[in-house]
């Protein structure tokens, strides 16, 4: 077999897993015993593999996630109230799936963002689309496009996400505009996409937080009734420095 005109078509084709895979295969005496079935599957393991470890990459680069985390590093030695079953349960994605949200709650320094974003680097892994945003930056980009007509725009983008996480909600009282941007994120993604909040404040200070009864009623109602809830307390993990969590 002419395996160099061979490998030219593969890529051509676009098939580059299925390439690599073909000549490692070659190079390989052990699997001269191999049927042309067994050979044409490892083949085309090779490819699967690859498209799956490309689009892996393209969802972590477009999450833009804050930290570098995953879920099998999460310290749960660490006195901070975090349920290990519960979330190794979260890690599975099936909340997801299911379109149901996540708050995680706690004070400053117990590994929020991490955790947040170790969940949201496995939701990658499962082929999800996930996004971060700080909440205050996030209200800051929908400000501008506001200002400048591409506010509908930038929310049909929030809404085709699987999972957006909105990192460091609180604690300052919402201003109108952004109470009603914060409903019309929540309303696009009752039942059609999951969020995971992260906040120091608990969630019965949340009505406060967002400061209009009426508006509170309603964003919190599409949250909260269908949220898995941690809350976080101990000592701040920024004071022990040996902690792969927070460096």
């Amino acid at each position: 077999m002419l395996t160099h005109p061979t490998l030219d078509i593969l890529h051509a084709l676009g098939l580059h897993g299925c390439a690599k895979g073909f000549k490692d295969l070659e190079a390989n005496p052990a699997v001269a015993s191999l049927s042309h079935a067994e050979w044409l599957a490892l083949v085309l393991e090779h490819e699967v593999t690859l498209r799956r470890q490309k689009r892996f990459e393209a969802r972590a680069g477009r999450a833009k996630l804050r930290q570098s985390a995953c879920v099998e590093d999460v310290d749960y030695r660490a006195v901070r109230g975090l349920d290990r079953s519960l979330f190794l349960k979260l890690a599975t994605c099936q909340w997801i799936r299911d379109h149901r949200h996540l708050i995680l709650c706690g004070p400053t320094g117990l590994g929020k963002s991490w955790l947040a974003c170790a969940l949201g680097h496995k939701a990658c892994r499962e082929d999800f689309s996930v996004l971060y945003h700080r909440v205050p930056r996030l209200f800051a980009a929908l400000d501008l496009a506001r200002g400048d007509g591409r506010y509908a725009k930038l929310l049909a983008s929030l809404a085709r996400i699987d999972l957006l996480i909105l990192d460091d909600w609180g604690p300052q009282v919402m201003s109108a505009d952004h109470r009603r941007d914060l409903m019309e994120i929540v309303e696009d993604r009752y039942g059609r996409g999951s969020l995971l909040i992260t906040s120091q404040v608990p969630v019965d200070r949340w009505h406060e937080i967002i400061g209009d009864p009426t508006l509170a009623d309603a964003i919190l109602d599409r949250i909260v009734h269908a949220a898995y809830r941690i809350d976080l307390d101990g000592e701040s993990m920024r004071k022990r420095p040996d902690e792969h969590e927070l460096p």
